[in-house]
């Protein structure tokens, strides 16, 4: 991808991820790879700012005899990810419009 992608884009998607179900780190991984090109070097940094935020929370599940940690959003995260949205929406339309070669009002 030519973009860069920012932190807040990647934090929106992180979030809308976990939104849909609780998952693990590296599931959650191999979903935003589907949609940006980014390491799990890079996410689980990600993964504990949103913690740190409180934006999302973790618990321990056992698999295979080894504890797996999930991610579960907070209502703190939704309230976030609303706002990304919102965001979003704005950012998006106003690009599609520069792209197209309309005016931006």
């Amino acid at each position: 991808m030519a973009f860069q992608l920012g932190s807040a884009l990647l934090d929106a998607c992180v979030l809308a991820i976990v939104m849909r179900e609780d998952t693990y780190g590296y599931k959650l991984t191999q979903e935003v790879k589907q949609i940006m090109n980014v390491s799990e070097s890079t996410l689980y940094p990600v993964l504990r700012r949103l913690q740190k935020n409180r934006c999302l929370e973790v618990y321990d599940v056992e698999c295979a005899g080894r504890n797996r940690r999930y991610y579960k959003i907070t209502d703190a995260g939704r309230a976030q990810l609303l706002l990304y949205r919102r965001e979003w929406a704005d950012y998006s339309s106003k690009i599609s419009l520069l792209f197209s070669g309309e005016e931006i009002k």
